[in-house]
């Protein structure tokens, strides 16, 4: 499975639709995700663009420049991360894997996300190899040496493979991705939807460099957890990158899963999602700074979190053909 910061042919990104997910949120969410369709189709790099019906289309292409393609599909949450085909190689061709989905754990089940990885896959030309293992994209993150990141929340959680343990998991990894060794982490943010995806905590930005938060003040909530996820990585032997956290964001009273980490790195720009804190420049400057070969963009998130995810939940990259 090539890396994230590997060429691409196009972006998948996912379009907001349903109000009950975004409760008088939903068309600050959607002008956020079209924001950032229109900086990567700006950037160069073709975006497709996911509509769930003629009303929703007719929304989207308000929002969005003419850069980006508009496909109706039938899905029920924007996160392709997790729904969408992850793409491998063999150094010659690309197939798409396709492992099972429910709902993240049972929690959030809609009709078309079982169905829109396969769909999308095969609309692009690619063969689909299925793995029975419950997987989504946003658990895992690999560094393109056969290194992959996640978290044992996620991954060992009963509500996803129940019967399998940790060595049958590693196995599948291996098998249907090319992953030969998993650093594994603990915990991952304090009321993440997915139950700690990887992609909120820790992301490779090169080959054995791995980022993680670092707390920002004395009432950042997931200061302890990031703090094992840095300690587990350099005992690993990974070179641990730190950056700011957001901090303590909160909606509502409760305790916002925001992170700077959820960044998407596509061809030539990296985009990065903010919440209004006071950390947010130091944030994006930080990523910044990992990133030399290419721009490097803040774009408000904190509507599309309210949802339950960001920018990298909602996009999912075909990697260019070798």
């Amino acid at each position: 499975m090539p890396p994230e910061w590997a060429p691409q042919d196009w972006l998948w990104i996912g379009f907001p639709h349903l109000t009950e997910e975004w409760p008088g949120y939903l068309e600050e969410a959607q002008q956020q995700i079209a924001g950032f369709a229109n900086a990567v189709a700006e950037s160069g790099q073709e975006v497709r663009l996911l509509v769930r019906d003629e009303a929703n289309e007719a929304r989207a292409r308000s929002l969005v420049s003419d850069a980006v393609t508009l496909e109706r599909r039938v899905y029920g949450d924007i996160w392709l991360r997790d729904t969408g085909p992850l793409i491998v190689t063999d150094g010659e061709t690309r197939k798409a894997i396709r492992f099972a989905f429910n709902g993240w754990g049972g929690k959030y089940e809609m009709p078309g996300d079982e169905s829109i990885g396969k769909e999308i896959a095969c609309d692009a030309g690619l063969p689909i190899e299925t793995s029975p293992m419950i997987l989504e994209g946003g658990a895992i993150d690999g560094d393109g040496t056969g290194l992959v990141t996640t978290t044992e929340q996620c991954l060992l959680n009963p509500n996803r493979n129940p019967h399998m343990n940790r060595a049958e998991i590693e196995c599948e990894l291996h098998q249907h991705l090319g992953f030969e060794r998993v650093l594994w982490l603990g915990e991952g943010l304090i009321n993440d939807h997915t139950d700690g995806h990887v992609d909120n905590l820790a992301r490779f930005i090169a080959p054995g460099k791995l980022v993680v938060p670092e707390a920002t003040g004395d009432d950042d909530p997931n200061a302890a957890i990031y703090e094992d996820a840095a300690r587990r990585a350099q005992d690993f032997g990974v070179q641990v990158i730190r950056i700011p956290s957001p901090g303590l964001i909160t909606r509502d009273v409760a305790i916002e899963p925001a992170s700077y980490v959820n960044f998407a790195i596509t061809s030539n720009l990296v985009v990065v999602p903010t919440f209004g804190s006071p950390h947010d420049e130091a944030g994006v400057e930080a990523i910044a700074a990992l990133f030399p070969d290419r721009a490097c963009q803040g774009l408000p998130a904190d509507a599309v979190l309210a949802g339950g995810g960001g920018f990298h939940c909602a996009s999912q990259q075909m990697p260019s053909k070798p």
